[in-house]
């Protein structure tokens, strides 16, 4: 298998997070999930559309789907799973590298239901990496943020963000890294990510 540090999403680089690995294929966790658990699979290769994978890459992204939606759906304790590909912008495409995303659900993640479709359309991948890595929040900074958010909502009102409407921010590398780390240990030594 090739490098995970020459892996790529589209024009990011992203070994810190990789969770899983095939012959053609990986897992990553999201820069800025949905939901706890909302993960990636993506072909090694660069492939804007679903169109230019081989017939082996299509087989294999596949397999490592069916393989890690089953990891997932145990791990978070899901109900269901959503299991979507966006192929091309009109389909809400926004970053050009086939990508396929796992969603774990529960009872009442989204009302309606559906909702879960208009967060995942109204979302920029592309734009959410470049944003992310030309201004990384240190995980100190994500801390903050999180005691901050729990704070707000146990109703103390001194709470720095009590005003301000909660909004997905982008997780750190090192956050990333973490979850990656765990979720590699639970899939086959073949499947692991080695990391540095």
């Amino acid at each position: 298998m090739s490098a995970l540090s020459t892996l790529r999403f589209a024009t990011f680089r992203v070994p810190n997070q990789v969770f899983y690995q095939s012959a053609l294929s990986a897992g990553i966790v999201n820069l800025k999930p949905l939901v706890p658990g909302h993960v990636l699979v993506i072909p090694r290769r660069v492939a804007p559309r679903f169109r230019d994978l081989t017939a082996d890459e299509v087989t294999d992204l596949f397999q490592s789907v069916h393989q890690i939606s089953r990891v997932i759906e145990q791990e978070y304790k899901a109900q269901a799973l959503n299991i979507a590909l966006q192929d091309g912008p009109l389909a809400g495409q926004s970053v050009p590298h086939v990508h396929i995303h796992i969603i774990p659900r529960h009872a009442k993640d989204f009302e309606p239901i559906d909702e879960m479709y208009t967060e995942l359309d109204s979302k920029n991948l592309a734009q959410d990496f470049a944003d992310a890595y030309a201004a990384r929040p240190s995980r100190a900074e994500r801390k903050a943020f999180e005691a901050e958010q729990r704070a707000k909502e146990e109703g103390k009102a001194d709470a720095p963000f009590a005003g301000i409407e909660d909004e997905r921010r982008p997780r750190s590398v090192d956050e990333m890294r973490e979850e990656a780390l765990r979720l590699s240990g639970l899939f086959p030594p073949e499947n692991r990510c080695d990391f540095e």
